[in-house]
């Protein structure tokens, strides 16, 4: 199998144009994802192969480029609807929620909503206001929403593969801190990576440590470094975050009996108290130490000089899993 060396954000262009080669039905859209190839650059040279009817400049209308995707996705199409940051994604909820998410039992099956909406997110590169938000727990929260995060090139082009294929309304949240950081060899083919399956990034003893998107690598930093003083981690990226493999989760910490999860939304409802909720249900008797949170603070995301202070970075995450390795 052909690979090529690819950023995450090639990937996701590798992986629509893959997608659209595949599937006529297939559409772009969103603003400025044509003739400039997006913010970004995810959807550069789409519109010259595929043309203006299949990679669609919208008005700056975020409930319109939804609402509108939700009709196209209930007659038959697979829309991929471009939102800029998903900080502005908070018009289009109403859509996303009460209709997209809904629209198989509302119908009772009749219609499904095969549409998949792309979004950066996640802090880092010094934005401004509404350009950083972490929030991917409202959808988590909502059914009828699947919720993806990748954290490196191959498993991008393969989950939003899965993700264009599914029947059903998926949320791809991409974080935009590691679109050009590092590059991965990835296949040219076609492939899918399942949806609802973590992948165990470090195989370890003493402490699971459950992740995704952009934190994974300073984790797995954090937890070469620990392995120096005799920490023994599991890193554990989830992926998807709807459905969770809480299977994964229950396997891992029966083996450690102790973990830490590393996030960059703010604490309070964060996902890792549904995490430690999972854990406690299910693997409750396995436990030998509190579950750290090693999170983004309760407070709305700060702007330049307070930036990498707001997000884990390797030296805190190693002390929150200290903190449970040592209690």
């Amino acid at each position: 199998m052909s690979a090529q060396s690819l950023t995450l954000v090639q990937a996701v262009r590798d992986g629509l144009f893959g997608e659209m080669d595949r599937d006529d039905d297939v559409v772009v859209m969103g603003e400025d994802v044509g003739k400039n190839g997006g913010v970004f650059r995810a959807t550069q040279g789409l519109y010259e192969e595929f043309g203006e009817d299949r990679v669609v400049d919208t008005p700056l209308a975020e409930s319109g480029i939804v609402g509108t995707a939700v009709g196209m996705a209930a007659y038959g199409m697979r829309p991929v609807p471009e939102i800029q940051f998903s900080g502005f994604m908070y018009p289009a909820f109403d859509q996303i929620v009460s209709h997209a998410a809904r629209l198989r039992t509302r119908s009772r099956g009749r219609y499904t909503c095969p549409m998949t909406i792309r979004a950066p997110y996640g802090g880092g590169i010094r934005a401004p206001e509404h350009h950083s938000e972490s929030k991917e727990a409202f959808y988590t929260h909502e059914p009828g929403l699947k919720v993806v995060v990748p954290s490196t090139p191959r498993d991008t082009k393969g989950l939003l593969a899965a993700s264009i294929r599914d029947p059903d309304p998926v949320v791809f949240l991409e974080p935009k801190l590691i679109y050009r950081s590092f590059r991965e060899e990835v296949p040219d083919e076609s492939y899918t990576v399942e949806l609802g399956e973590a992948n165990v990034r470090r195989e370890g003893e003493d402490v699971s440590v459950f992740t995704w998107g952009a934190m994974t690598r300073p984790t797995m930093e954090a937890a070469e470094d620990l392995a120096e003083e005799g920490i023994d981690v599991e890193v554990v990226d989830l992926r998807t975050l709807k459905p969770m493999d809480t299977d994964a989760i229950v396997e891992s910490f029966r083996k450690t009996g102790r973990a830490a999860v590393v996030h960059e939304a703010p604490k309070t409802g964060g996902l890792a108290g549904e995490i430690i909720a999972t854990i406690q249900e299910e693997v409750l008797l396995y436990q030998e130490a509190p579950i750290t949170r090693i999170t983004g603070f309760d407070v709305p995301f700060p702007l330049y000089a307070l930036e990498d202070y707001y997000l884990p970075e390797p030296a805190r995450i190693k002390d929150g899993i200290r903190e449970a390795a040592e209690f």
